[in-house]
């Protein structure tokens, strides 16, 4: 008897128990339909209004085929690329750019808007149903101030790299000091800080250097200071000038690559690799993968750009009555005879044609129609502050360089 009333109590215990867990499953389930769902927002839409398409456009991918692939006849996609075509050239959308499609959500699925990524933050929407249109917008960027500080124990990439920052303060930092630091001979040891600002999408999505307000490179036994100062209200343009006020830019640049490699310099005597025997090699080689940009380390205009069967693909740039420069080995020349270059624009990409054995251009310098070492010389440069622009310019640096020296140094 008692073994019976034990489990008849069990029994409705179960019970119980279980009706219970079903009311609480209940409950759930109401609460959770009363919550409103997520709303997922993008380039200004209401995704969840919409079926949602994204991919990435492939090489030989063209506009009319990525749409004729989604049903929109051929007539209405020549009508759309007519009427769009000064916000949105249909012919110029690029390999590996993101786009999306959005559709109604009916049975036909129509194709609403097409979305073009121009890059992380410039973007196009364009009106592909019953309205059709085509308009630029930008995605919401924030800006963070960020203060840094490295040491180069091998590389300067590494010594930015290493603390999870972005490659690009390398270009930064490279930039900059350009004409004051030769970037091919860093030391152990050497240390820089860094002011800047960063650019954000929704807060989260790094979008890239905003602007450098200063920064201090310890080279050696010398400290590099350079602050950004506007020296055109009318066009924003603004260059780099150290404490004193004077600039950091000069009339060339140090080489005519981003932060290559120099594999042979000037010499009057070298065991040629191609050739087999010893001469003269009157040129600085920079080593750099095939394709790499050349620049023009000066503004000039160009007397040549050819081939021959030593040199390659070559330019040659006369920059005044003093000074020409030669860049060799190209794979590709992007400039012509007579045409004007202002300092940094490409003029061609580095390659391996003529007497070479591997990617890198020669570079050659000239001085009154002798060739130099340019590394030699006392080259000219850029106008510093004005006498009476100084005051202006002190006032507006003199709390950034209180901040600069008040970041520690990093230590190796």
């Amino acid at each position: 008897m008692k073994k019976l009333s034990f489990l008849l109590v069990m029994m409705l215990a179960f019970t119980a128990c279980e009706n219970e867990t079903k009311e609480t499953a209940l409950n759930k389930e109401r609460v959770e339909k009363k919550m409103p769902r997520p709303v997922d927002k993008e380039f200004g839409f209401t995704l969840n209004k919409y079926e949602v398409v994204k991919d990435t456009i492939e090489s030989g991918d063209s506009f009319g085929y990525l749409l004729d692939q989604h049903g929109v006849d051929r007539g209405k996609i020549y009508l759309i690329s007519e009427k769009v075509r000064d916000t949105f050239n249909p012919a110029k959308i690029t390999a590996g750019k993101k786009y999306m499609i959005l559709k109604s959500k009916d049975s036909a699925n129509t194709p609403q808007y097409f979305i073009y990524q121009n890059d992380k933050i410039n973007y196009t929407v364009v009106g592909i149903g019953d309205s059709i249109s085509a308009t630029r917008k930008k995605r919401p960027v924030s800006i963070k101030k960020r203060e840094i500080s490295g040491v180069v124990s091998s590389s300067l990439s590494e010594a930015i790299v290493e603390q999870g920052l972005s490659n690009l303060l390398v270009y930064e930092l490279s930039n900059i000091y350009q004409w004051s630091i030769d970037f091919f001979k860093l030391q152990k040891g050497d240390q820089f800080k860094m002011i800047y600002s960063e650019k954000y999408i929704d807060d989260t999505i790094f979008a890239g250097i905003e602007n450098v307000e200063a920064s201090v490179f310890k080279h050696g036994d010398r400290s590099f200071y350079a602050f950004e100062y506007k020296t055109d209200s009318i066009t924003g343009k603004s260059n780099f000038y150290d404490e004193e006020g004077k600039a950091l830019q000069s009339f060339f640049l140090k080489a005519p690559l981003d932060y290559s490699r120099i594999s042979s310099r000037y010499t009057k005597r070298r065991f040629h690799p191609v050739q087999k025997r010893w001469k003269a090699h009157l040129g600085t080689d920079y080593a750099a993968s095939h394709g790499t940009p050349i620049v023009s380390t000066a503004d000039g205009t160009v007397i040549a750009s050819s081939y021959t069967s030593g040199n390659g693909n070559y330019v040659k740039v006369r920059h005044n009555s003093k000074y020409t420069t030669q860049y060799l080995h190209m794979s590709k020349r992007n400039v012509r005879h007579g045409q004007r270059v202002k300092q940094g624009d490409v003029i061609g990409y580095v390659g391996s044609t003529g007497l070479a054995t591997g990617p890198h251009v020669c570079y050659r310098f000239w001085v009154h129609g002798r060739q130099v070492d340019p590394y030699r010389q006392n080259l000219p440069t850029a106008k510093h502050i004005e006498d009476e622009h100084k005051d202006e310019y002190f006032a507006s640096i003199e709390d950034l360089k209180i901040a600069l020296d008040e970041i520690p140094y990093k230590k190796i």
